[in-house]
């Protein structure tokens, strides 16, 4: 159950990422509210999974699942570049996610 709290946490990081991004400096309301709320949702879910998880791997697991997701939404939605090199950086750390998924991470 915290692995999917978590990875849950990790998309409403990406859901804060992009409406901090889409309020123009906090300048449109609508956006800047989503802000708060997803980011109160996503550290709220974030202390959840601690309570079973090791902090250094949900931790990573979360800003990892943040980054992929913050990259690709930017990519598809907000024309960002989308070079080989980024590409491949985002596979890498879609690797190290997995990786540290698979290690476990239970705290004892």
């Amino acid at each position: 159950m915290a692995w999917i709290l978590l990875i849950v946490a990790g998309l409403f990081e990406v859901a804060m990422a992009y409406s901090l991004k889409m309020s123009d400096g906090f300048s449109h309301a609508w956006w800047s509210g989503g802000f708060f709320v997803f980011s109160i949702l996503s550290f709220g879910l974030l202390s959840f999974a601690l309570k079973s998880l090791e902090v250094g791997t949900a931790y990573a697991v979360w800003t990892g699942i943040g980054a992929i997701g913050t990259a690709i939404l930017g990519i598809a939605l907000l024309g960002d570049n989308a070079s080989l090199l980024k590409i491949v950086s985002i596979v890498f750390i879609l690797i190290g996610v997995i990786g540290l998924n698979l290690a476990g991470g239970a705290a004892h």
